[in-house]
């Protein structure tokens, strides 16, 4: 296969050929991207996604905090979703795009004395990622607050889908087959302001105090199973702290 639609993709957005993606993920590993594309905003993405041949892959990415990259890279095309980064409120509804970090989703609830997305002061991801895997923190979780969203697929095709359509559970989210999320909608309550801010930054200090957020990781990688703690299997097998080289 010929590589002559890359130079399509060009006309909406950044493209880069061999990309560490260690750059790019909080793990801090990981080989190199093939292809790298940003897209300038969602319609350029609407424009260009059509482009790209079915036979190559595609990866959406958005902080990379989720991700475990292989040495041997990704032999396709990461969607650097970063230039999607609207978000605003209408009442106590809260709309943002892919790229937006979810910690800049909950500063923006608080301001407007909503509650409802605490957690996400914690969770060091954006909201297209956040969607994708139904992220959550301290008992609460996105499907909580989740509406609807706003998908793209390989066609250019739009799609708003329910909170119901998407079968979201424990870390999963049925979002259609090779489909880019591009925005969700969440539902809040009134609370006043100091009182999310005062419950954010207790949040914030527990999660200090027990993940290494100076060092490279990824937060909490191992879902816990029903009735017990990731945490404690992995002590119990005496693995905590285990490593292999690097």
């Amino acid at each position: 296969m010929d590589n002559d639609w890359c130079s399509n993709l060009e006309a909406y957005g950044q493209l880069d050929a061999d990309v560490p993606l260690g750059k790019h993920t909080t793990l801090a590993v990981g080989g190199a991207a093939r292809w790298w594309f940003r897209p300038e905003n969602a319609d350029a993405l609407q424009q260009a996604l059509p482009k790209i041949p079915d036979a190559v892959c595609v990866l959406p990415m958005g902080r990379g905090s989720n991700l475990l990259v292989s040495d041997a890279g990704f032999d396709g095309v990461v969607l650097d979703l970063g230039g999607l980064q609207q978000m605003g409120m209408n009442g106590l509804e809260l709309h943002a795009q892919a790229g937006c970090r979810m910690s800049k989703v909950a500063q923006l609830a608080a301001q407007s004395d909503a509650t409802g997305v605490e957690f996400m002061a914690t969770v060091p991801g954006d909201v297209g990622g956040g969607v994708a895997m139904n992220a959550g923190a301290f008992g609460q979780q996105l499907s909580d607050v989740l509406l609807d969203v706003e998908v793209l697929h390989r066609d250019g095709r739009r799609e708003t889908l329910s909170r119901q359509d998407l079968d979201m559970r424990y870390r999963w989210t049925a979002l259609p087959r090779q489909s880019v999320v591009l925005s969700a909608r969440l539902g809040l309550q009134a609370k006043d302001g100091s009182q999310v801010r005062q419950r954010m930054r207790e949040m914030r200090q527990q999660r200090s105090q027990s993940q290494p957020l100076a060092q490279p990781n990824c937060g909490s990688v191992f879902k816990n199973p029903e009735g017990d703690y990731a945490a404690r299997l992995i002590e119990a097998a005496g693995m905590k702290g285990y490593r292999i080289g690097d």
